[in-house]
């Protein structure tokens, strides 16, 4: 399949190319800024798919609106509908339109321009249109302090420099780009052209929220470096948000430390901490060294030696039953520790031990349900 894309050099255009470059089945051509509307003829040769994401948002002239969104768009729908009279090849056609094309304003009107121009090649000459009115859409790659808060605040945020919020209650609407561009791939390979209910092509999940929550939860992405709390970044917006500020971090950021504390048994050090399922972390032993040596009333912990040998004992607190278990980095098995047991590990190698420990609470000094038991 060859494809077409119209400002292939844009935010979403980026994302694209890079989703369709994984393809070995499909070959891109790019449209950019330095082409003009009249190479499209000749970039049309061939193709099978056209996704057409150039358009103006931002000119310092308001009269490139109708250049840039409506005329181009125009442009782009001639050569199109040529092309079916001349071969009888309907190219489909994949429009990011915008919310604004609702709107009276400048940028609002060249967008529905764009849009009729495409309708009307889908009316004369049965070619297949796609139209998103795509609300604020964010994700990796895209221009901060330009035209999208996510961008600037994750920029923003990332390098410790300030952010402005007007009206913290301002709603906004979200949808991330990794989703817009499945859905366009999905219908490239010819998926059901589903709309909503005015008529438009859509992308789901779109994320509702406002601007003072996204900058609140942006700046917990970066405080958690020095809290080790994670926030729930496994689904749905926190996950999108999450990943889209760690694309900003700058190299230099990309790695940070977090504390580590030693005595003369070895070192302890914390990884990460989660608000409901507990924390991660690590500890070394010296040979012959023994930690623990306690139990939990409800506290459960999962053990992995991925250096070393060690041994594990444990003993009933009431009925005194004692268990004995040795394992080894070379053989990844996890321990677990048993609520009501008292129990310790032991370096029993000749190197130092290294234990991976997961428990599945947060540690807390007021209410540590540690309580000293020596084996």
């Amino acid at each position: 399949m060859k494809v077409l894309i119209t400002g292939s050099g844009g935010f979403v255009g980026k994302n694209l190319q890079l989703h369709l470059a994984e393809r070995k089945d499909v070959q891109v051509v790019c449209f950019t800024r330095d082409d003009g509307v009249e190479q499209l003829p000749a970039l049309l040769q061939g193709v099978d798919f056209v996704f057409h994401l150039a358009g103006v948002n931002r000119p310092q002239d308001p009269k490139e609106f109708a250049s840039g969104n409506a005329g181009l768009t125009q442009s782009l729908c001639s050569a199109i509908c040529a092309v079916a009279e001349a071969t009888g090849k309907k190219v489909p056609v994949v429009y990011t339109s915008s919310a604004q094309a609702g709107f009276d304003n400048p940028y609002g009107r060249s967008k529905r321009s764009a849009e009729e121009a495409l309708e009307a090649a889908a009316r004369s000459h049965g070619i297949p249109v796609h139209i998103f009115r795509l609300p604020n859409v964010f994700g990796k790659w895209c221009r901060p302090n330009y035209n999208s808060a996510v961008a600037t605040f994750c920029h923003n945020i990332s390098r410790s420099l300030p952010i402005q919020v007007n009206d913290p209650s301002a709603p906004v609407t979200l949808v991330y780009v990794d989703d817009v561009i499945e859905r366009f791939i999905q219908l490239m390979d010819g998926a059901d052209a589903a709309v909503n209910a005015d008529g438009f092509a859509a992308v789901a999940p779109q994320y509702t929220t406002t601007v003072g929550e996204l900058a609140r939860q942006i700046q917990s992405f970066r405080d958690s470096r020095n809290t080790l709390m994670t926030d729930r970044v496994g689904t749905g917006l926190v996950r999108a948000l999450y990943s889209t500020y760690v694309s900003y971090l700058p190299p230099e950021s990309f790695a940070y430390p977090v504390p580590q504390y030693g005595d003369a048994r070895g070192v302890f050090v914390e990884m990460l901490k989660t608000p409901d399922a507990g924390q991660f972390s690590f500890f070394t032993a010296h040979p012959g060294i023994t930690r623990g040596g306690h139990y939990h009333h409800s506290k459960t912990e999962k053990f992995l030696v991925i250096k070393g040998q060690a041994r594990f004992k444990f003993r009933h607190m009431q009925t005194g039953e004692a268990h004995e278990l040795v394992t080894a980095g070379d053989k990844p098995e996890i321990v677990e520790t048993v609520p009501g047991w008292t129990h310790d590990i032991t370096n029993i190698g000749t190197d130092e031990m290294v234990v991976m420990l997961w428990a599945n609470e947060v540690f807390d000094r007021a209410r540590p349900d540690t309580f000293a038991c020596p084996l």
